[in-house]
């Protein structure tokens, strides 16, 4: 008789087995894991669009003992939370973090997203309450420049302009050429090559301006030309019969142009003028090429530093409030230029 055909030999294979399937797991265990196994196949799991299964292979690598190396360990953990933070697992994703935190305190990414996770489960109009006190000051220094542009050119444009104008519809031809140059010239480039050329240009001629100089130039060329065919279309608009009238009371022709002419062409050029300074404000922004900090450039650093669209969002409503406040000016401007012909 074998020794399986005796009861005694049987308790014990069956005895045997029984140990051998209670050791398989700690077998399995025991067994050392490739961290760069699991990080690939947690790869080719992402790859297919499985979170969750990549969650679960970056697990199997194990917290270091004391003493072993646990950069392996806080990379897959580092990696688990920004996964669980795709899945909208804010807890796990925060517990992740923290796990990496426990191992290494000092861990600057772990820290950072953790407080991102912490910042990302706020209610939206704290976060961007927050954000706000963040990013105005920067901006509002930069929207101080933009209004010091604006005022600027607004003070310089509409002198050269008439002085276009007036040159433009004189009887001495080289004026009028000269005048009609320059606006072909400055209507006809793009404002933004007409900065570089004043800011990068002029210094290989020997001419090196400072950033605000130059920029006020640019400016204040380019829209004296617009205005310039605005003031003369809106001198010519007047019928010829008051300069004939006025030079009939014995007014000179500049005499003429002061004090009738022109007076009479104030309501006419506002809206023109006042849509000419709108587009000013936007135009500001054209400014950051040549090395400005103004509004724009301010927004846009702000954006590149925290990738935060909050920043471009407050700069478009810094704009929006400029040009509703210069809408509103210039629309009381016009209504007193016309009052007369209110009452």
């Amino acid at each position: 008789m074998t020794l399986f055909s005796k009861p005694s030999g049987r308790v014990v294979i069956a005895t045997l087995l029984f140990l051998w399937a209670l050791a398989l797991p700690f077998a399995a265990c025991a067994a050392p894991v490739d961290p760069d196994q699991v990080f690939k196949n947690a790869s080719d799991i992402m790859a297919q669009g499985d979170l969750s299964a990549a969650v679960a292979e970056l697990q199997k690598i194990p917290k270091p003992a004391k003493g072993e190396d646990g950069e392996a360990y806080a990379r897959s953990r580092m990696q688990i939370a920004r996964l669980e933070f795709s899945l909208g697992e804010m807890e796990k994703a925060s517990a992740a973090a923290k796990d990496v935190l426990a191992l290494y305190p000092d861990n600057s990414e772990a820290k950072n997203f953790a407080a991102s996770v912490a910042a990302a489960r706020q209610p939206g109009y704290v976060t961007f309450f927050k954000d706000c006190l963040r990013f105005l000051p920067s901006l509002l220094k930069g929207a101080v420049t933009t209004l010091l542009l604006v005022v600027g050119t607004m003070l310089i444009s509409p002198l050269g302009g008439l002085l276009i104008a007036l040159g433009r519809i004189s009887a001495f031809r080289p004026v009028s050429a000269l005048c009609w140059f320059v606006i072909w010239f400055f209507r006809g480039t793009p404002l933004l090559l007409q900065l570089f050329f004043i800011y990068y240009g002029l210094p290989s001629l020997g001419i090196t301006l400072p950033p605000a100089t130059a920029a006020i130039i640019g400016l204040g060329l380019n829209y004296s030309a617009y205005l310039g065919e605005i003031i003369r279309g809106g001198i010519q608009s007047i019928d010829h019969g008051q300069m004939e009238a006025a030079k009939a009371i014995g007014m000179t022709y500049r005499q003429a142009m002061r004090r009738v002419i022109i007076p009479q062409t104030y309501k006419r050029l506002m809206p023109p003028i006042g849509n000419e300074f709108i587009a000013l404000i936007k135009d500001t922004a054209l400014v950051s090429t040549i090395a400005m900090v103004e509004l724009m450039r301010s927004a846009d650093q702000l954006f590149n530093t925290y990738f935060n669209v909050t920043a471009l969002v407050l700069a478009a409503l810094v704009y929006l409030a400029f040009t509703t406040l210069f809408t509103f000016i210039f629309q009381r401007i016009e209504y007193r230029a016309g009052i007369y012909e209110h009452r």
